[in-house]
C-alpha cells in the first residue's frame, strides 16, 4: 500500500510540475503590448465570417486576457494549445463549449 501512495503521489506531483513550467512560460514575454490607437492595437483578432471564430476569439480575449498578456494564436502548436487549454479550462472555470470554441480558435489560426 505504501508503495502505491508513493507512486501516486510523485504521479501527481509530475503532472502539478508540468503545469506550472507550462503556466510560467506561457506568462512570460519580453513583447510590449501595442498603445491604444495604434493600427496594431485595432486589428481585429479575426477575419469576418465565421461565427465560431468570433466567439472562440471573443472568449480567448475575455478569460485568457484578465490574467495574462496572451500569447498570439499561432505563437503555440495545435498540440501545445490543447494541452495549456486542458489545464486553464479547470483555472478559468470554463465550460465545454467554451473550452471547445477557443481551443478551434487558437488552431484555426495554424
Amino acid at each position: 500500500m505504501k508503495s502505491k501512495m508513493t507512486w501516486l503521489q510523485l504521479a501527481s506531483f509530475s503532472i502539478a510540475s508540468a503545469a506550472t513550467v507550462l503556466l510560467i512560460s506561457g506568462c512570460s514575454t519580453t513583447e510590449t503590448p501595442a498603445p491604444a490607437g495604434t493600427a496594431a492595437a485595432q486589428q481585429p483578432l479575426i477575419q469576418a465570417g465565421s461565427m465560431v471564430k468570433a466567439s472562440g476569439a471573443q472568449l480567448w480575449a475575455q478569460n485568457c486576457g484578465h490574467c495574462h498578456n496572451i500569447r498570439t494564436p499561432t505563437f503555440y502548436s495545435d498540440a501545445q494549445w490543447e494541452v495549456v487549454m486542458l489545464h486553464m479550462r479547470v483555472r478559468a472555470n470554463l465550460t465545454a463549449k467554451e473550452h471547445k470554441q477557443i481551443l478551434a480558435f487558437l488552431k484555426s489560426a495554424h
